[in-house]
């Protein structure tokens, strides 16, 4: 092999080795952008003090499609126009804080929090699907299955996840 065939190969056993590295990355651990509510200019228009909030805007991640060959009541695979994609996803933790004004002009009484913690969800979207195009063969014929109308369908999106929340009364600080 002379010098340039060694500097080939060693240039694209890189790029491979690189390439492959970046595939079987893990994705980040914190998959959310931070958002926070400016809301300090209700100050002047609200007579307390503005609530805060602070969350966070889930990043979705995709999944592999579902219902890909799912097999009917014929035993024949279903044709799928669009399939269902399944996207996983976690609500990031929630916090809205309101200042509690002094009722009988003493002292204030602290801070009503709503807070809601990390939750895990899990959506898939909606697909489409016409059904068997073929029956299963029938007896009178040598063998060939029969064609079938098709029968349209829509698949419908589902959403599960478990949302807490937690209510209370945060003492005054200062």
């Amino acid at each position: 092999m002379n010098v340039k065939s060694q500097v080939g190969a060693g240039i694209l056993a890189t790029c491979l080795a690189s390439a492959a590295a970046a595939a079987l990355a893990t994705p980040a651990a914190a998959a959310e952008a931070p958002v926070d509510l400016p809301l300090q200019s209700l100050g002047g228009v609200l007579p307390v003090t503005p609530p805060t909030v602070s969350t966070a805007m889930p990043l979705l991640t995709p999944g592999m499609p579902q219902d890909l060959g799912h097999v009917g009541e014929g035993g024949l695979p279903e044709l799928t126009l669009l399939p269902r994609t399944p996207i996983g996803s976690e609500f990031p933790e929630t916090r809205v804080g309101a200042p509690m004004p002094s009722l009988l002009g003493g002292r204030p009484l602290g801070t009503a929090l709503l807070t809601s913690p990390r939750s895990d969800v899990e959506t898939s979207a909606p697909g489409a699907s016409l059904g068997e195009p073929l029956s299963l063969p029938r007896g009178g014929e040598p063998g060939l299955p029969g064609v079938r109308l098709p029968k349209a369908a829509a698949l419908s999106p589902t959403l599960s996840g478990v949302l807490e929340s937690d209510l209370g009364l945060s003492p005054q600080e200062g």
